[in-house]
């Protein structure tokens, strides 16, 4: 039986007075691809940059792939592909010449001008990494850590700064990635992101995993229909709208225009919703019933305050 992609047990990290990271337990399997995901200073990055070798922890023990990263490093790096966010490259580097010093340091590595094509790279080869756009610069800092061929990948924000084109791109090569048994962790803070790609989710805050699962069983509500959505115009009165149903219902905009009812949907829901909507003079569209997002639950769970 193999060993675990990430085993991590009571792992603590401390800054000073603030505790970053407070005896977190995580495992990942191998082949699987796993979204962790928190609020801004949950913990997710310290968590991750002990698992690469880049901080040593406080407290508890992390193996990936069976190595310590703090103490078995060189071991380590040939079989790990690191994408951070923001880059991490020299800003007069050309990009071709990046990905070629990169894969000049592999064993056995992936052709570079296939990858640079594969990601849509191919014409600014010439290009210096300053100058190109945010999206460009992410996916050239994918292919840095995929051209090795490594067994695992950490990714920070994979799809930070790209349109919806070259998201849906990069989610098909980590689908393509997942298939050759090769395992990812990443980090994202687009739920939509984590629901499509990930096999398991762990959402952490203060440090801790508050909750863990595959997509499919963190959005699930004892079977039945807990949320009706509908876009109309932004702005609406929330509050009245709640007051107008059952008590115990809530009425969100995570986005402008697009309204979340939560609770027990019936027919009777569904009238009050469209009936108030019509009293306000506006037409619900695109009516939806059915399970939360994972956005709505990660929103319950951390709340709905801004995090600095």
């Amino acid at each position: 039986m193999s060993t675990p992609a990430v085993e991590i047990t009571g792992l603590v990290k401390r800054y000073g007075a603030k505790t970053a990271v407070d005896g977190l337990d995580l495992k990942m399997d191998r082949g699987r691809l796993l979204a962790l995901l928190g609020p801004n200073g949950a913990g997710k990055t310290t968590t991750v940059e002990i698992c690469e070798g880049f901080l040593r922890p406080d407290a508890g023990s992390v193996r990936v792939l069976g190595l310590d990263p703090a103490r078995d490093g060189a071991a380590l790096r040939p079989r790990i592909g690191v994408m951070p966010q923001g880059g991490g490259a020299y800003p007069a580097v050309r990009a071709g010449e990046m990905l070629g010093l990169v894969a000049a340091c592999a064993a056995e590595p992936l052709d570079p001008a296939w990858l640079l094509d594969v990601l849509g790279l191919s014409g600014v080869l010439r290009t210096p990494f300053k100058r190109l756009s945010g999206g460009q610069q992410q996916r050239l800092s994918l292919a840095c850590a995929l051209v090795a061929r490594p067994e695992l990948v950490f990714l920070d924000e994979p799809t930070a700064g790209m349109d919806p084109q070259a998201r849906r791109l990069v989610w098909d090569l980590l689908g393509a990635l997942r298939a050759d048994g090769v395992s990812v962790l990443l980090t994202t803070h687009l739920m939509e992101e984590a629901e499509v790609l990930a096999d398991d989710v762990v959402i952490v805050d203060h440090g801790k995993i508050i909750a863990e699962g595959t997509p499919a069983a963190l959005t699930a509500e004892d079977g039945e229909a807990a949320q009706l959505r509908f876009k109309a115009r932004p702005g609406l009165d929330t509050e009245l709208l709640s007051a107008a149903l059952p008590e115990g219902y809530k009425v969100h905009e995570p986005r402008p225009g697009s309204y979340h009812v939560l609770g027990r949907v019936d027919p009777q829901v569904v009238s009050t919703v469209t009936s108030w909507c019509a009293q306000q003079g506006v037409l619900a569209e695109e009516l939806h019933v059915g399970k939360r997002d994972l956005e709505e639950v990660f929103l319950e769970l951390t709340g709905r305050e801004l995090r600095s």
